[in-house]
């Protein structure tokens, strides 16, 4: 592989952590090929480096560190309260990377880890079987995307492509790939199944400027969608977290009607509409490590553990959005969070 295509990660990663018992695998000595500069410090665990007290998160962000592990025990993990199971009576997630090359100031990532840094487990071939013993009993329904974007770091991993050829031999698994990337090559390389799921997260443009720092433009994010939906994928749109501001009902009629201006919505899988959420333990961190952040500062309410805008904004919002997306794809494709 041309390593100068993976130049920017080269110069993000200047430090990369390897744990000693995975120094030698083929799949780490793969990985670290793409950082012919970077100083590479051996490990014991990751979680020496990864859930060391006294870090910061913001600052360890903008400079981060990438650490090569290998992930034990619980591999899978039944999907959280405040995520959408999309009618999947066996929903799950697992994470095959933990933290984003993106900086969405609203993501719980920036509550949930100790670390900026970022963890790639090289071992999926374990992840892979926990997965076949659940199939085994019956069928799923895995994100998994969910604390990272997996195709912003494909080059890298190769993970997509794994996940997509495991799906393929599974009739009784669909996975979803949550993204704000617009990779050509996804596009260009990527085989179509029907299990795989491409979920494109879309915000109005105002938005992405403001708090979904490194991403991809809404433009580029619905053209990227179209051509995954003409090339045969199965793409779904989420509108997942809508984020209140200023002028909130102009931007986000402004972001649908640019949408279906662009590509036949009658395409799409389904979509998605939730406004934002968050643990309490998860905006208390947040709110600690950004004390200037008006997202992580807003006066959320707080309902049975879960911090959201207040009931009457949450519902206008919600509502809002999804009784227009009914009239574009249908109500039978508009899945909504319930709290």
């Amino acid at each position: 592989m041309n390593n100068l295509k993976w130049n920017y990660y080269s110069k993000r990663f200047s430090h990369i952590y390897v744990e000693r018992q995975i120094i030698d695998y083929p799949s780490t000595v793969q990985l670290l090929r793409h950082f012919p500069n970077a100083q590479v410090i051996v490990i014991k665990h990751f979680k020496d480096v990864f859930c060391r007290k006294g870090q910061n998160y913001l600052s360890q962000h903008k400079a981060q560190s990438l650490i090569i592990a290998s992930k034990q025990g619980t591999l899978i993990y039944p999907g959280a309260k405040v995520c959408q199971d999309f009618g999947n009576e066996h929903f799950y997630y697992t994470s095959c990377v933990m933290n984003c090359l993106y900086n969405c100031e609203y993501c719980y990532l920036k509550g949930m880890y100790p670390s900026g840094n970022m963890v790639i487990f090289i071992n999926i071939e374990d992840i892979l079987k926990e997965v076949e013993q659940i199939l085994q009993e019956y069928s799923a329904y895995i994100c998994v995307s969910y604390d990272t974007d997996l195709i912003a770091i494909e080059g890298l991993t190769g993970f997509v492509k794994i996940w997509t050829a495991f799906v393929k031999k599974h009739d009784n698994l669909k996975i979803e790939i949550r993204t704000k990337c617009c990779s050509r090559k996804i596009i260009e390389d990527m085989e179509v199944v029907d299990g795989v799921i491409y979920a494109v997260t879309v915000s109005p443009q105002y938005i992405i400027e403001r708090y979904e720092h490194g991403t991809a433009s809404m433009m580029d994010r619905i053209r990227w969608a179209k051509s995954m939906i003409d090339k045969g994928h199965l793409v779904r749109l989420c509108f997942d977290p809508m984020i209140y501001c200023k002028d909130w009902k102009y931007h986000y009629k402004d972001m649908l009607d640019t949408i279906s201006q662009n590509l036949d919505m009658q395409k799409l899988m389904d979509v998605s509409v939730g406004s934002f959420r968050i643990s309490v333990d998860y905006l208390k961190n947040m709110r600690n490590n950004d004390p200037y952040s008006d997202i992580a500062q807003y006066p959320y309410e707080n309902d049975k553990g879960v911090y959201h805008y207040k009931r009457e904004i949450m519902c206008e919002m919600e509502q809002f959005l999804s009784t227009r997306l009914t009239n574009l794809v249908g109500k039978n494709k508009v899945f909504m969070w319930k709290s």
